[in-house]
């Protein structure tokens, strides 16, 4: 079953790869013998679905999540492992979306207003003169 990231990107079954486990948690003698844990991986460096540009922008954003330039997700949340699937397939998606969704505008560098800093000075002058009468007297 392909998976539809966004009309423009659909990722071919072929090119994603299952492995299956037993899943950890409650469910008692049914999960010793089931396995409802589901990890997909899809390979974004060997993708033939993606741009260079696309490919580009998904390994330098999801680094972190790369192992060879392959993404895995994890799912074990329920105990069918159909559902499992759902979820692991709907997790990669957003991922991907995510990845590569267009920057944001960038932020514009803005001063404290002159009354802010006012404020801030006089809670420091306050603070500062909380602390003082905590002092011991001095004897002189």
């Amino acid at each position: 079953m392909d998976l539809e990231v966004s009309p423009a990107l659909t990722i071919p079954a072929t090119e994603l790869g299952w492995r299956f486990s037993r899943s950890s948690g409650p469910g008692g003698q049914h999960v010793n013998t089931s396995d409802s844990r589901v990890e997909v991986s899809w390979n974004i460096a060997d993708s033939a679905v993606l741009s260079e540009d696309q490919r580009l922008q998904l390994l330098t954003r999801l680094d972190r999540r790369l192992i060879n330039g392959v993404v895995t997700i994890a799912a074990s949340q329920q105990r069918s492992q159909l559902r499992n699937r759902e979820i692991a397939l709907a997790k990669l998606a957003d991922l991907v979306t995510a990845g590569l969704a267009p920057d944001g505008p960038r932020r514009r560098a803005t001063k404290p207003t002159r009354g802010s800093g006012r404020r801030h000075m006089a809670a420091k002058t306050q603070r500062s003169a909380t602390k003082q009468q905590r002092r011991r007297p001095s004897a002189e």
